[in-house]
């Protein structure tokens, strides 16, 4: 992996971007800067190889939400969330905050791996460091909100979306009242043909551990291959503004939940057909 490192990558970004110098080591091209990282090992390449396109609202479009930092909740996850690798956009478009998107912790701790999602800006899928970066940093947050669960949702003429118990984030959005935007992201489940064992087993499995055991097919059927080439449009819903409220209720979150998923049912009815799955509806578990 060293000897890859050093003569392939390095000599690629070293010329590509004019830094550094032939005798650097790849890690040490990465600064300290979490927007300079981004712009440099974004997904530039996989981006365009499925056309990655983005849509939003004239209540998403500046400077509606430049004074604020937000939660971008995206959906579904299929085997990798795609839509978000184009990192920048997310810490430039709607506002100048950073985006830091968030990951399973022990997908963080994997080596190699974490180090570069870490500069990229990703931090742990829990309460605290949420909160943390949202209240104290004033940066922006972005959560695949189905998680695990999104991964084991075949593609059919139904998109389901884990997002009925997920009103975590919904208090975490009222503690630190700050606006929640649904994403969703069209081709997500059409990338990869995942193999779902009937007893449940993998999806266990991958709840004890943290991370994702599915088995999948890609491209020409490859097992664990590319993902088909197929255009991904990445659509923003109408934000929910979220009041800051100390200490939420039950009946707080419960009624923010349900903005959420009227925006989210809202987004893919108005943007399904323009990307070809007029005959789609989307359903909430």
């Amino acid at each position: 992996l060293e000897i890859i490192l050093r003569f392939i990558f390095t000599p690629y970004f070293v010329k590509k971007y004019n830094i550094g110098d032939g005798t650097s080591s790849f890690f040490s091209l990465m600064g300290e800067s979490i927007i300079d990282n981004q712009f440099l090992f974004t997904e530039r390449n996989i981006t365009k190889y499925l056309s990655i396109n983005f849509v939003w609202p004239r209540s998403c479009q500046r400077p509606a939400l430049q004074d604020t930092p937000l939660i971008f909740c995206a959906v579904p996850h299929g085997v990798a969330p795609i839509g978000i690798t184009a990192y920048p956009l997310w810490s430039r478009l709607w506002n100048d905050r950073i985006c830091r998107w968030t990951a399973a912790p022990v997908v963080l701790k994997i080596p190699l791996v974490g180090f570069f999602m870490k500069k990229i800006g990703y931090i742990p899928a829990a309460q605290k460091p949420i909160l943390n970066i949202l209240t104290e940093k004033k940066q922006n947050v972005g959560v695949i909100l189905d998680g695990i669960d999104g991964m084991f949702q075949p593609s059919a003429d139904i998109e389901i979306a884990v997002l009925k118990k997920r009103k975590g984030i919904v208090k975490i959005a009222l503690k630190a009242g700050v606006p929640l935007i649904p994403v969703y992201g069209f081709g997500h489940t059409s990338l990869w043909t995942v193999a779902v064992d009937p007893f449940g087993f993998l999806k266990k499995l991958s709840h004890i551990t943290g991370a994702s055991l599915t088995p999948f097919f890609g491209r020409w059927g490859w097992f664990l291959g590319p993902p088909r080439r197929i255009p991904v449009s990445v659509v923003l819903g109408n934000p929910v503004k979220c009041p800051q409220v100390a200490e939420p209720t039950q009946q707080d979150i419960d009624k923010y939940h349900q903005q959420l998923l009227d925006s989210y049912m809202e987004l893919f009815e108005t943007h399904k057909e323009a990307y070809g799955w007029s005959h789609k509806t989307l359903k909430f578990v």
